[in-house]
């Protein structure tokens, strides 16, 4: 266990409630994008809006965190690389606030023979994130677990991206109703689809690289 939370409880709470935080701004994402394929209109609407407020909830908890590292001087040798890390994880819920403001701003056409696949890719991608933030939680409090979360980080970051080239390769070759510029816009957010499973990777390596410091 890393012993940081000795000189102040409210690490803890920020912690925890930051964790908690990005974990239902995975999940409303992951709502409104299907709800978006469903057209769902209103409540696609209402995901946005709460998604927004989480973000900016997220952001407010991290200065906090931050500030408590700062005053009690918690894990001087680690502290810069552990603020980095909880910093990747807010990457994660800042992509999918923008990735949801985009199905809003741009309405793309998601044909109906790939809407499954296309959800299927949202879900795969979330449980890359999904995986990411425990493997952060667990970080702080029984590092001996974090290796198998990270484990099922990668998994699932492959088989984003292997389901992300089916749909961009039927796409390209297979769907000739569609225009080129529709084409384009499904690969779009195809990739922004992606990112946010390459954001969990990018925490699920620097986790992997604590570890081996806190250790040696």
């Amino acid at each position: 266990m890393i012993k940081i939370f000795k000189t102040s409880k409210d690490v803890i709470v920020n912690i925890d409630e930051y964790f908690d935080t990005i974990e239902l701004g995975i999940l409303n994402f992951k709502e409104g994008v299907n709800n978006y394929l469903d057209g769902n209109t209103a409540d696609f609407e209402t995901n946005l809006k709460i998604i927004d407020k989480l973000e900016e909830k997220a952001d407010a908890i991290i200065r906090k965190i931050e500030n408590d590292f700062y005053v009690y001087s918690l894990l001087p040798n680690y502290a810069s690389e552990i603020l980095n890390l909880l910093e990747k994880v807010d990457d994660i819920i800042d992509q999918t606030k923008n990735t949801l403001s985009q199905f809003d701003v741009e309405s793309p056409f998601i044909p109906e023979e790939i809407k499954t696949d296309f959800s299927r890719l949202v879900n795969i991608s979330v449980k890359t994130a999904e995986n990411a933030i425990p493997a952060a939680r667990v970080f702080f409090t029984d590092t001996n677990l974090v290796k198998d979360k990270i484990q099922k980080v990668v998994f699932y970051e492959r088989e984003t991206e292997k389901l992300a080239n089916k749909i961009k390769r039927r796409t390209f070759k297979e769907m000739d109703q569609l225009k080129l510029s529709e084409k384009m816009h499904l690969r779009y957010f195809t990739l922004h689809i992606e990112e946010i499973a390459d954001a969990a990777k990018v925490v699920a390596k620097m986790l992997a690289s604590l570890l081996i410091k806190i250790k040696m």
